[in-house]
């Protein structure tokens, strides 16, 4: 079953890249008490995640936060290494959270995999966007496959 609007974001932890090294974020740390604008992508590294999805958020981030979103975070099936790496390609800094689903066990629970075995990729994430207010979904946007169209930082600017 796919996560929709009015669900509570399904308790999974993360990796992320602090100061010291690798460690995990659970979904309850980085969605309770504050608004989150999340968005999943099906691969770093990959022609629209790095060339689209990505920079939209890092150019809109102030006027994200500067309409109350509190933390804005990218996750996908990748290791936390390579989470890492891309955000420092992307410049991201602080701006975006680059969270690592490496298992997948995040994408599994909100019902929203991507079967890529045919591209040589593996279990993915679909393209999708969504704000959750202390945890519950208040947009969702799924992206068809191979399209771009819902799940950008434009879109989610005119949905806050």
């Amino acid at each position: 079953m796919s996560l929709k609007v009015g669900d509570t974001v399904p308790s999974a932890t993360f990796t992320i890249f602090r100061a010291d090294g690798p460690g995990p974020i659970t979904t309850d740390e980085l969605f309770k008490g504050k608004t989150v604008a999340l968005f999943a992508v099906p691969g770093a590294f990959t022609p629209t995640c790095s060339a689209k999805h990505l920079p939209g958020f890092k150019i809109h981030a102030a006027e994200l936060k500067a309409k109350g979103v509190d933390t804005i975070a990218c996750v996908s099936e990748n290791d936390v290494f390579v989470m890492k790496a891309w955000g420092e390609n992307q410049g991201v800094g602080d701006a975006v959270l680059m969270l690592a689903d490496g298992n997948g066990d995040f994408t599994r629970a909100v019902g929203l995999e991507l079967d890529g075995s045919r591209f040589g990729m593996g279990s993915r994430s679909q393209r999708y966007s969504l704000i959750a207010k202390n945890g519950v979904v208040t947009e969702l946007n799924v992206e068809q496959g191979g399209e771009f169209k819902v799940s950008s930082a434009e879109y989610m600017l005119a949905q806050l």
